[in-house]
């Protein structure tokens, strides 16, 4: 599965993640603090590595306000170890950013792989397939991938003929594979899945309802809004406001996947 990644560090380091190769990942690259501010309000991005040294300073505030704004998002550190960069990352530490890599030590491409994989395991579309573990983990493995992979699909939004291409299968049997299983058409998983990213997303404080919208491939928010109050019965703002990951979960697999029944005995 390829990732939309963001990168706001040093050149050289820029350099170094490019290595990583285009089939493993996609970087948006940011040369500034409020670039990468607004490239994460933007885009569907999985995690950001970033540099307290971008602009040629310490970022430590910067960085630590990444995370306060938009604590679904995983931050690797990956800079100089350097005695200056001491007491930035003691302050980094205390904001809850604590993976940190550094430059011609501990930086080689399987390393650096190895990190980011780590850190995408938390990352908010991560969240969402684990939350529906319960009710899709009797698909079959390509195709729980392909859902996966679509949450964080830039563009338009997401359709069942997609998911069947991201699978390597064809309409009819993606769509056999949910019926057998007795789960909703996958037209329905597929945006029920969505909700849930929307309502993660919606959660960090740097995300307005709009930019929650624009990421998910929602041409109109008010489009998002409407599917919203279908699911959850609940706008935007009242879901934020009222649900925790593990309600908006409970609310859509109670509602919409039937539950397991016992065999008698």
């Amino acid at each position: 599965m390829r990732h939309l990644l963001l990168a706001a560090v040093a050149p050289r380091r820029l350099t170094r993640l490019g290595e990583l190769g285009s089939a493993y990942c996609e970087w948006i690259v940011a040369s500034s603090w409020a670039e990468a501010v607004a490239s994460i309000r933007r885009h569907p991005v999985e995690m950001a590595v970033v540099d307290p040294l971008l602009g040629g300073r310490s970022g430590a505030q910067e960085i630590a306000r990444l995370r306060a704004m938009f604590p679904s998002l995983p931050l690797l550190i990956y800079t100089d170890l350097t005695p200056p960069m001491a007491s930035a990352l003691l302050q980094l530490g205390r904001a809850g950013v604590t993976r940190a890599l550094f430059s011609g030590i501990d930086d080689g491409l399987g390393t650096l792989q190895a990190e980011i994989g780590l850190e995408l395991h938390r990352s908010a579309s991560r969240q969402v397939i684990d939350a529906l573990g319960g009710v899709i983990n009797n698909l079959p493995a390509n195709i729980r991938l392909a859902l996966h992979g679509m949450l964080n699909q830039p563009g338009a939004a997401p359709t069942v003929a997609e998911l069947s291409r991201r699978a390597r299968v064809i309409r009819r049997t993606c769509e056999r594979c949910f019926t057998r299983r007795g789960l909703p058409p996958p037209k329905t998983v597929i945006l029920l899945a969505r909700l849930l990213y929307a309502h993660r997303l919606l959660l960090d404080p740097g995300n307005t309802v709009d930019d929650v919208a624009a990421k998910l491939g929602y041409g109109k928010t008010r489009t998002l809004q409407a599917h919203l109050r279908w699911v959850f019965g609940m706008t935007a703002g009242e879901a934020r406001a009222a649900l925790t990951i593990e309600q908006a979960a409970a609310a859509v697999t109670d509602r919409f996947f039937p539950k397991p029944t016992r065999a008698a005995s």
